[in-house]
């Protein structure tokens, strides 16, 4: 999975609804290449839809988000977290609302799971000693499994495939490909690259199944992104299923030891993380 032939993908992509990148962020896009960003004339472009800013400053006050105060406008919240991490959670929130139609799945459900595995990656970022930008944990939170409500949308036998994906000795990615040719990691790097995030961002979601990862030779800052992801989305299986994430118990002691923190410390964190859920 680390090479992928992108014609091929096209043609497999092209028979599925893949959202469009909304007007918006292609506004905020260009905005944000000039030399100095007019930061208010960003803000004021996300203020101006009042839902995605509502949905913007409720991300930012959660208890998870470890504000020391209350952020009550999108100017101010932009002043205090950067272009880059509002740019980001606009990105991820406009994904959210990008999928509509009759699923096969509770895509509610669905995005609820991202949402806290989005946050979980906020939390042990802000725990372990490498500090990653959070924009680039939380959209990797947020997309990294973005191609399931493409496959639900299109098949409405996806939730017996989901299942058997979940008692199969295969692999998820095997269980799908057997049925549909295609995977949701394919369709969520092609999701991911269509909305212009950093190359580094759309490989990691294309190979977000793949522990291999771990031991290539990625740039230090992803394959901690990847070890942040691998334990926060342990952290939400355990805290939501009572199980452990696929691959976790044979890639433990890797990702600790890449995210510089022993055994304990984990479950130091998964408890906080517990509270704060």
């Amino acid at each position: 999975m680390f090479n992928l032939d992108e014609e091929k993908m096209s043609a497999v992509v092209s028979g599925f609804q893949v959202p469009v990148k909304p007007e918006i962020l292609s506004s905020i896009d260009k905005l944000m290449a000039d030399k100095e960003p007019d930061i208010k004339a960003i803000a004021s472009l996300i203020s101006s839809d009042v839902g995605l800013s509502a949905s913007i400053l409720k991300i930012i006050n959660s208890p998870l988000y470890g504000m020391n105060r209350r952020v009550s406008e999108i100017k101010q919240a932009v002043m205090m977290l950067g272009l880059k991490t509002i740019n980001s959670l606009v990105t991820a929130t406009l994904l959210k609302q990008s999928f509509s139609g009759k699923a096969s799945i509770s895509l509610e459900r669905f995005w609820d799971d991202a949402n806290d595995i989005a946050n979980a990656m906020l939390f042990i970022g802000s725990k372990v000693k490498s500090k990653i930008p959070v924009e680039i944990l939380y959209t990797i939170g947020l997309f990294h499994d973005c191609g399931i409500p493409l496959l639900a949308l299109k098949y409405q036998n996806y939730k017996d495939v989901l299942i058997e994906a979940n008692t199969s000795d295969e692999s998820f990615i095997a269980v799908e490909e057997k049925h549909y040719h295609t995977n949701h990691a394919v369709l969520g790097y092609f999701i991911s690259s269509s909305w212009h995030l950093p190359k580094e961002i759309c490989q990691l979601i294309l190979q977000h199944h793949d522990h291999r990862y771990l031991s290539s030779n990625v740039e230090d800052e992803y394959k901690i992104a990847f070890a942040v992801f691998k334990a926060a989305e342990n952290m939400v299986e355990r805290e939501k299923r009572f199980n452990y994430a696929a691959g976790w118990q044979e890639s433990e002691k890797l990702i600790l030891d890449i995210l510089g923190i022993s055994v304990i410390d984990y479950a130091d964190i998964e408890e906080d993380f517990s509270e704060c859920l």
